[in-house]
């Protein structure tokens, strides 16, 4: 059975973003092994040099690979990533699966973003939208789209 982990930084703050999540976590069940790692998020000060943001973002950045299993497939989301349909994230994860590479990382930065050692780790950038998403509601639509690839690969009727 493939592995399949949402790695993040920061923690939900409202209930509906964690309700939600478990839906999708519950139902990946069926699926996966299926789990949603939380690393800390850096503190920084209210009046935030470029110094201290990209220090923040390296710090995390840190704390999110030492999170991530050395074999997994490591897929940042970010701006610069490849945007794919729902049917063409399905095909991937499952041609990866078929290639034996079926552990994948999907990982979400902070509000800066992630540092460039997250981003030349990753297998795949990868863009949800060229729209930008506050973190927590991306963490859900993250968790939806998996759940459709999962659908999609095992011809459920969930994807229309």
């Amino acid at each position: 059975m493939r592995s399949i982990t949402v790695l993040c930084v920061g923690k939900l703050k409202e209930p509906y973003w964690r309700e939600a999540c478990a839906e999708y976590a519950k139902r990946l069940g069926a699926f996966c092994r299926f789990s949603i790692v939380e690393v800390d998020e850096e503190r920084v000060p209210d009046k935030v040099s470029p110094a201290q943001i990209r220090a923040a973002v390296e710090a995390e950045g840190r704390r999110l690979l030492a999170k991530a299993a050395p074999q997994a497939l490591l897929v940042p989301l970010c701006i610069e990533g490849k945007e794919f349909s729902s049917p063409a994230l399905a095909g991937w994860l499952e041609e990866q699966a078929v290639c034996g590479r079926g552990d994948a990382v999907f990982i979400i930065g902070g509000s800066w973003g992630l540092s460039e050692e997250v981003k030349r780790a990753g297998a795949l950038w990868l863009s949800m939208s060229p729209m930008t998403f506050p973190h927590q509601l991306a963490r859900v639509m993250l968790c939806e789209q998996i759940y459709r690839a999962m659908q999609i690969i095992s011809g459920g009727k969930y994807h229309k």
